[in-house]
């Protein structure tokens, strides 16, 4: 069975930057299931997983662009200090935004604290090593759901 629309792949992988340096792994856990053509990971990575088959092992690389995107210089902004509640607050300190974005702190000042809203791989090369461990039919509930609800499909 190959990956393509509306099947559940179960992948491991290793995702290094330009320099090798390791950013994330599955290594040492469960394989990370999702369910293709969702959304559900970077478009680059959905795209070379495309026809892929249990035991596939691949490299991927992965431009910003079919990644998480170029930075934005809009997504960048000076907020007061006293927006965060005189809670500590330290340069490279992250947050959830109410929608689910995850801010970054750039810069402390004495009034004003500088957020960052873009994602922190943005503007980067992805170096992805995959295999792929299991390919199976998606549930009627995870199709209706757009997301995989477990290894054999149940929450």
């Amino acid at each position: 069975m190959n990956i393509t629309k509306h099947k559940v792949a179960a992948i491991h992988y290793t995702l290094r930057d330009s320099n090798g340096n390791v950013l994330d792994s599955s290594q040492g856990r469960d394989p990370l299931y999702y369910l293709h053509g969702e959304n559900n990971l970077i478009p680059g990575m959905e795209e070379g997983l495309e026809g892929r088959a249990k035991g596939d092992k691949l490299q991927l690389n992965v431009s910003p662009e079919k990644g998480y995107g170029t930075r934005d210089p809009q997504l960048v902004e000076e907020v007061p200090r006293r927006a965060f509640g005189g809670q500590n607050i330290e340069v490279g300190m992250q947050f959830e935004a109410n929608d689910g974005q995850v801010i970054t702190i750039t810069n402390v000042g004495p009034e004003t604290v500088t957020v960052d809203a873009n994602h922190p791989l943005a503007d980067q090369n992805l170096h992805f090593d995959v295999e792929v461990v299991d390919v199976r039919d998606a549930t009627p509930d995870e199709l209706a759901h757009g997301h995989v609800h477990g290894p054999g499909g149940h929450h």
